[in-house]
Order: C-alpha cells, then sequence, then structure tokens
C-alpha cells in the first residue's frame, strides 16, 4: 500500500483529497446532529437528518452518475468539492431551522454521490490494473480511517469551539481536496454521447438491466444493506437494554464495525490480488452478515464488539470486492453512471432498514433484531452466489495473480 502510495503520485492526491473531506464529514455530521438535538430535542428531527444525507442521495443516483460520465471527471470531483464546502460555509454562518437544513444537507449529499460515481470511475486512470485492489484497499483504509476517528476529534474541538467552528473546519477540508484534486494528471475521457441528462441516466439504468452478473451484484448488495443497516439503530439497545453497559459502553460498541474496517483494508492492500473479486465480495458479504447474527447473540459488551470487529472486516471485503470488479469490467463511457446508480440504490437500501429495522426493534428487542438482520443477510448472500454462478454475460476477470 505504502509503495502504491510513493509511487503513485495522481493516486496519492486522491487518496490524501478523500481521506482529510472524509475527517471533515466526520466532524461535521457530529456537529450538525448536537445541533440538531439542541435546537429541536426531538429524536425524529435527528432520524431526518440522517434521512436526508443517507437516503436522499439514491432518489438522484442514476443523474449523479450520469454527470460524471458526461464532463471531464477532474474537473467534476474539483467542482463537487467547491459546492460542498460552499454549503458547509452557508450552513456555519446562518445554522438555518431544519426545514431549511434539511434541503441543504440534501443537496450537499447529492453532490457527494457526483463524486464518489466520479472518483471511483476515476480510478483506472491513476493506477495500472494490477493495482486496483491494493489502491481500494488503501483508498478505504484512509477514508474509513479518520472517518472512525473524527467523533473523538470533534469531541476535542467542542472543548475550543463550537458547532459553526467545527463546520468551518468542515468546509476547510473540502477546499484543501479541491486544491489537491486539481493536481490529478490529465484522466482519460470518454466521448461524449449527444445525449440529454436524462437519456445517459436511462442509458446507464439500460445497461445494468441487461448486464446480468453486474444486476445480480447491485441487488445482492442493496438486499444485504437493507437487512444490515439497522445495526445503527439498534445498537445502542443492545449496549444498554440487553447487555446492561453505560452510555459510554454503548458507544464504544460504535467502534467495533471502524477498527475491522481499518484492519481489513489493511491485509486486503496486500492479499486482495489473491482472491476474485466476485469471491471476495461473497465472503464479506457472508462474514458481515454472520457477524450481525452473533452479536445479537452476544452475552457481554467486549463480545459484542469483537463481533462488530469482525463485521468490520467482513465490509473491507464489499467495498474492495465490488469496486474493483465493477472498475475492471464495466465499459470507462459507463462506470460513473454504475457507480452512481450502486450507491444511490445502497443509500436508499440504509433507509429502508432503518426505517423497517426501527419498527422491529420497537415490536420486538435488540437481539432479535440483530439476529434477523443476519439471516436475512445471510440469504440474500446466497441468492447472490447463486446468481453470479449462474450469470453468463461474458463479463470475466483476468486469471488471479500469485
Amino acid at each position: 500500500m505504502w509503495g502504491l502510495l510513493r509511487g503513485s503520485p495522481g493516486f496519492r492526491r486522491l487518496w490524501l483529497a478523500r481521506s482529510v473531506s472524509f475527517l471533515g464529514d466526520a466532524l461535521g455530521l457530529v456537529a450538525l446532529l448536537l445541533y440538531v438535538e439542541a435546537s429541536t430535542g426531538a429524536a425524529l428531527a435527528v432520524a431526518l437528518l440522517l434521512l436526508a444525507g443517507d437516503f436522499t442521495p439514491g432518489l438522484f443516483g442514476a443523474f449523479a452518475g450520469a454527470i460524471g460520465d458526461r464532463f471531464d471527471l477532474k474537473r467534476v470531483m474539483v467542482t463537487c468539492d467547491l459546492v460542498q464546502g460552499a454549503l458547509t460555509i452557508v450552513m456555519a454562518a446562518v445554522l438555518p431551522p431544519l426545514p431549511v437544513l434539511l434541503v441543504m444537507v440534501a443537496a450537499r449529499s447529492i453532490t457527494a454521490t457526483v463524486f464518489q460515481a466520479s472518483s471511483r470511475s476515476a480510478m483506472p486512470g491513476l493506477v495500472k490494473d494490477e493495482e486496483l485492489e491494493t489502491a481500494n484497499s488503501a483508498l478505504g483504509a484512509g477514508t474509513n480511517g479518520l472517518e472512525a476517528v473524527g467523533p473523538l476529534i470533534a469531541a476535542t474541538l467542542f472543548l475550543i469551539t463550537d458547532v459553526r467552528g467545527i463546520l468551518l473546519i468542515d468546509a476547510a477540508t473540502f477546499f484543501v481536496s479541491a486544491v489537491l484534486l486539481s493536481r490529478l494528471p490529465t484522466l482519460p475521457k470518454t466521448e461524449p454521447s449527444g445525449h440529454s441528462l436524462f437519456k445517459d441516466a436511462r442509458d446507464g439504468l439500460g445497461y445494468i438491466w441487461r448486464a446480468r452478473q453486474v444486476r445480480v451484484i447491485g441487488l445482492g448488495f442493496f438486499g444485504v444493506v437493507a437487512f444490515s443497516g439497522v445495526d445503527d439503530v439498534a445498537m445502542v439497545f443492545l449496549g444498554k437494554d440487553e447487555l446492561h453497559g453505560s452510555d459510554s459502553a454503548a458507544a464504544t460498541l460504535y467502534a467495533g464495525v471502524g477498527i475491522g474496517l481499518v484492519v481489513g483494508f489493511a491485509v486486503l492492500a496486500k492479499y486482495a490480488s489473491r482472491f476474485r473479486m466476485p469471491v471476495l465480495m461473497l465472503v464479506g458479504f457472508a462474514v458481515a452478515s454472520v457477524g450481525n447474527l452473533l452479536t445479537g447473540l452476544a452475552w457481554v459488551i467486549w463480545a459484542a464488539l469483537a463481533l462488530q470487529i469482525i463485521r468490520g472486516l467482513g465490509i473491507s471485503g464489499i467495498d474492495v470486492g465490488i469496486n474493483t470488479h465493477l472498475q475492471r469490467v464495466v465499459p470507462a463511457h459507463l462506470r460513473s453512471r454504475v457507480f452512481g446508480n450502486l450507491y444511490g440504490a445502497i443509500g436508499l437500501a440504509a433507509g429502508l432498514s432503518y426505517i423497517f429495522g426501527g419498527l422491529l426493534l420497537q415490536h420486538t428487542n435488540a437481539r432479535v433484531t440483530f439476529v434477523a438482520a443476519g439471516i436475512g443477510g445471510l440469504l440474500a448472500t446466497a441468492a447472490t452466489a447463486l446468481g453470479v454462478r449462474r450469470s453468463a454475460d461474458g463479463e470475466r476477470e483476468p486469471p488471479v495473480r500469485r
């Protein structure tokens, strides 16, 4: 991983840009959550804030991806960072009422979806094909590592500043990222389709529907997240009610996935190339789902923490497996659209998981919710494995390198 960062200036700049802005996102989210809680005192308002950030962009995933396939990728990424920075400055200056804030958060999240699709599409132009596994692992380690420590840094910053100050720091990270991205090398360009944005978005959806293996992977990912996303809601109840932990102990459980992600990405940076990417993805689905199922059976806080670390290991496999495989098999002129649709759908799946998982939690308890999430994830994994095996659309990866 470090050799790739040293030897590839373009990828190093993208890695630094993404890591810095992810840290800013983590700081900004903590600040906004605390602001909404303090100004409204309503749990529903906090839930709406999360839905505006996670669920709303999914409604525009097809269009977000089409933008990256129509314009220069570097210019798109720089523009997205500048727009997100400007929106964050306005939030800090005005601290608007909840309805306006939700609209601004949704607009920033849609812009972030455009960025994410474009940055994933740009990877094959920054590193060699045989380096894609390592590059995706390094990117995941950098972004998730800083995102994991973001809340701790935010807690420290609150000793010397307030919500406005932290939001301004968040905005500054976007501008730093934009400067770094402006120094990327020229990326390969695709021929513009000459069609409208709506037609390009529709063509992207059409490609996913025709490419059976891509469709199966997308549906499988959606299914696993739709079941497993509920852990964000159920974790605090498991820690405090079923495991009788303190507030601090319950909060610690949320660190488990982050720890597992960082460790998983570090390991995959060295060993991921030994696997075929669909296999790595399926293993990730299974490990993440088993982690949730067994978390529901945990008897003490430390056991639940260990199982969530295992779940994080699985999620790192999902991330590297899916992104690397799609970067290889999807035609360059459709790549941003595929990633835009994929991660837009995942945002929708997470939103649905919050809603239906919350209802299940309300009528049962956290243990049942975790076990149900794990079983559902394993069923989605089995269905995806069967679909991948049966797919015969001609999309094949190069032989495994040893």
